[in-house]
């Protein structure tokens, strides 16, 4: 499958062409052939993707965070998760795949993971409903929440969605008491629970499940109350300014670290998550890991207490 460039990668994509037509001449011309040309041009390259990710901007950043060859949950868990059980079903309506969850195994420490899956081709994409959950998928979330709880089993949530589904169907079945209940469960639960922003952190479907201890969040994902180009067609009733929206809605992982709403920005690969899956997703598992070990020594009460210290402390620094 052909590599998915974004615009400011085009650079990067004509060297990348040129090291492939290159490689191609020097089967025929025999081994060693053009060698050094080509590593100049791989080094050209790794130079450029580094500068070009050193300086990106929030839109672009935007663009990487949705970028469609980033690891999504089912890669996480194939990663970090041995002995994975998926468990289906809200017990209410319907198993809304556009969350995923279960019991497993993560570096040998008995968990709950659940997260956002957008699928990777256009029928998964359309099984996982492209992440968007519904109430079902929500009401999932809780009872897994309860099962962690009953069992004394860590929760760990991987979220990646552009937001909740905005379908009738939907609305009809109770998707902000779904939305609501989802978000309070994890902010009352009595084991440790730590999430990770891995792409889009989009609305109240991403809150949803990041009423977490910690919540993390990769180097170039974003996390947002609106998407941009939502938020652009409320202020100025034009979506293409979903630019403009982005650059002033502190929606990055460096802005949101300086406002703290997030507790730890995970490194990526030179070149984003997309284009080193592997390593991005052990920098995640070492990360997690590091966190839970922390809050593996508070007790019930207390990690209530740190969770609602942590949340009640958003926005209000500088208003004593």
């Amino acid at each position: 499958m052909a590599a998915h460039y974004l615009d400011f990668e085009r650079p990067i994509a004509d060297l990348e062409s040129k090291i492939e037509e290159l490689s191609r001449l020097s089967e025929t011309a025999g081994p060693g052939a053009f060698e050094s040309e080509i590593q100049a041009l791989r080094d050209r390259a790794q130079q450029l993707r580094k500068e070009a990710y050193a300086g990106l901007d929030a839109w672009q950043k935007t663009m990487v965070a949705r970028h469609p060859e980033r690891p999504h949950l089912k890669d996480y868990v194939a990663g970090l998760i041995d002995e994975f059980v998926e468990l289906r079903g809200d017990r209410k309506f319907a198993d809304d795949q556009a969350i995923v969850g279960g019991l497993g195994r993560f570096r040998g420490l008995p968990v709950v993971v659940m997260g956002h899956e957008k699928g990777h081709d256009t029928t998964t994409r359309l099984k996982h409903n492209f992440g968007m959950a519904r109430p079902e998928g929500y009401r999932k979330a809780v009872r897994l929440m309860d099962m962690a709880e009953r069992f004394n089993l860590p929760v760990i949530t991987f979220v990646d969605t552009a937001g909740a589904y905005p379908g009738l169907g939907a609305e009809e079945r109770g998707q902000a008491e779904a939305i609501a209940r989802s978000t309070e469960r994890g902010l009352v639960l009595e084991t440790p629970m730590v999430a990770t922003i891995v792409g889009e952190g989009g609305s109240g479907g991403a809150i949803a499940l990041a009423g977490a201890n910690k919540v993390l969040i990769l180097e170039h994902s974003i996390y947002s109350v609106i998407s941009p180009e939502g938020a652009a067609s409320i202020l100025w009733r034009d979506g293409a300014r979903a630019k403009d929206a982005a650059s002033n809605m502190k929606i990055t992982a460096q802005d949101l670290i300086q406002l703290k709403i997030v507790d730890r920005i995970v490194d990526e690969p030179a070149g984003g998550a997309h284009s080193d899956p592997a390593a991005a997703i052990e920098a995640v598992g070492d990360a997690v890991e590091d966190e839970l070990k922390k809050l593996m020594r508070l007790s019930p009460a207390e990690l209530k207490k740190q969770r609602a210290e942590r949340f009640y402390a958003i926005g209000r620094e500088g208003l004593q």
